[in-house]
């Protein structure tokens, strides 16, 4: 079979195994660490925090820290931390004339920027650290599972704890993504959310099975195929680009001589959703908002309170979702806007001597690509609002269990769809590069490069 001469070809490359392995080992770490409770808690005494934690909001935490939240974990804060320092100083680029200084000066500006984001995560943990502590309680683990109380000497050692496992957890990430394969940061995230999989799929398929009118065996293969169809339609809504023909009037290529080429033609690929997931998780942060209102000791006693509270505390709710997917479509739209720069590529265009036929180079073809780029926001914000509402359609339709709808869409599913194609991606340029059978049914082999 095909996979399986190209999983052989994979390992005859020794940079691209060296790589895998160390990958691996690497997110073994993670895991591992993501099982060690902090000190001064009972780790016997967890089962309430894990239950608390099951569903909604908390759920999705769960799910991206791969259970350490609900293991009270060094791990607990995850790698989101640093997602949310990340977004923070991507948006502040568009309103400080600093960072925008520093995103032109090419490596030393990117090293700068990394390094006000590492210092932004570890101000965003000081701040979470403690309220993850403080809401134990709450989440439902009892007092006795504090074996040294829960006074200064635990807060301060716990929070120093979490801050330096969210630290680690970014160096980790980062030093996949310099000699590992993929990307390092959304390595951990998926592979934190494919871990609860398998325990969200087995408590789903023995609540089938455990009766009369559960479904029992054909339900589930119902579900396993709508499953397969919604990974499917993510696939396709990540892969999706709009081709805009580019004619060059004359290029150069270098190979020993110089060859002018006259009008030829390539694409310039515009994504179907450029924006990824981050609409969905801008929706889901607003998402907080009007169950906080709601709970403010002006409303929480009122009807509009309560209301607020109930319908946006129910993730799978109607109310809850037409306003998510709403949000999603707006934020599609704002993110897009500052993340393709329409001006920018008509420029370079225009300084390599391209062009789209019929458009003048500049500003027409700046006004034209952002004119396209509107166009098919539209479609690719509906279709990403679809998936991101799909889990709370699927527990409607089918009554699956909270934990495994969510892997039905949303957040979780196009991670896991992203990063699987992107590392899929860095792998096959590998074996293109250095393996050419390790792709093609015909053509000459290139010998491996050890």
């Amino acid at each position: 079979m095909k996979i399986i001469e190209t999983l052989k070809n994979v390992w005859k490359i020794t940079e691209l195994k060296d790589r895998i392995i160390l990958t691996l080992g690497l997110l073994l770490v993670y895991r591992f660490g993501a099982q060690v409770v902090l000190p001064g808690i009972d780790a016997s005494k967890l089962g309430g925090l894990a239950e608390g934690t099951e569903g909604g909001i908390l759920g999705l935490l769960v799910a991206f820290t791969g259970g350490a939240f609900a293991n009270a974990s060094v791990f607990a804060l995850g790698i989101m931390p640093y997602i949310s320092a990340s977004i923070v100083v991507q948006l502040m680029g568009i309103a400080i004339p600093y960072l925008q200084k520093l995103q032109k000066e090419g490596e030393s500006g990117r090293k700068k920027i990394n390094q006000i984001t590492r210092w932004l995560t570890i101000a965003i943990c000081l701040v979470q650290a403690p309220g993850y502590l403080a809401s134990l309680t709450t989440l439902g683990v009892p007092p006795d599972a504090f074996l040294l109380g829960q006074g200064g000497l635990f807060y301060f050692s716990s929070v120093i704890i979490l801050v330096t496992g969210c630290i680690f957890a970014m160096w980790l990430g980062e030093k996949i993504t310099d000699k590992g394969i993929g990307n390092g940061i959304s390595l951990l995230i998926m592979v934190g959310i494919i871990a609860t999989l398998p325990q969200s799929f087995i408590q789903n398929a023995l609540s089938r099975l455990s009766g009369a009118g559960s479904g029992g065996f054909m339900l589930i293969l119902i579900e396993l195929v709508i499953w397969f169809a919604i990974i499917l339609a993510s696939v396709m809504l990540v892969m999706a680009v709009r081709k805009i023909a580019v004619q060059y009037a004359r290029r150069t290529a270098t190979g020993g001589f110089e060859k002018n080429v006259f009008g030829s033609r390539q694409f310039l690929p515009l994504k179907l959703n450029a924006s990824g997931v981050m609409p969905i998780i801008f929706a889901q942060a607003i998402m907080f908002v009007p169950s906080l209102i709601g709970g403010t000791d002006m409303l929480k006693d009122t009807g509009a309170g309560s209301w607020l509270q109930t319908e946006f505390s129910d993730m799978f709710g109607l109310t809850y979702n037409i306003v998510f997917g709403l949000l999603i479509i707006i934020f599609t739209y704002f993110y897009t806007a500052i993340t393709v720069p329409t001006n920018k590529m008509a420029d370079d265009l225009k300084r390599s001597g391209g062009f789209i036929p019929g458009i003048r180079p500049g500003t027409e073809t700046a006004e034209y690509l952002d004119k396209i780029m509107s166009q098919i926001t539209l479609p690719g914000s509906i279709f990403l609002a679809l998936i991101a509402v799909f889990p709370a359609i699927i527990v409607k339709i089918v009554d699956v269990q909270a934990g495994w709808a969510l892997f039905f869409g949303g957040t979780s599913l196009l991670i896991m769809v992203g990063v699987a194609i992107d590392t899929m991606q860095q792998i096959n340029s590998y074996l293109l590069n250095k393996h050419y059978d390790g792709l093609m049914k015909t053509g000459k082999n290139r010998k491996a490069i050890a």
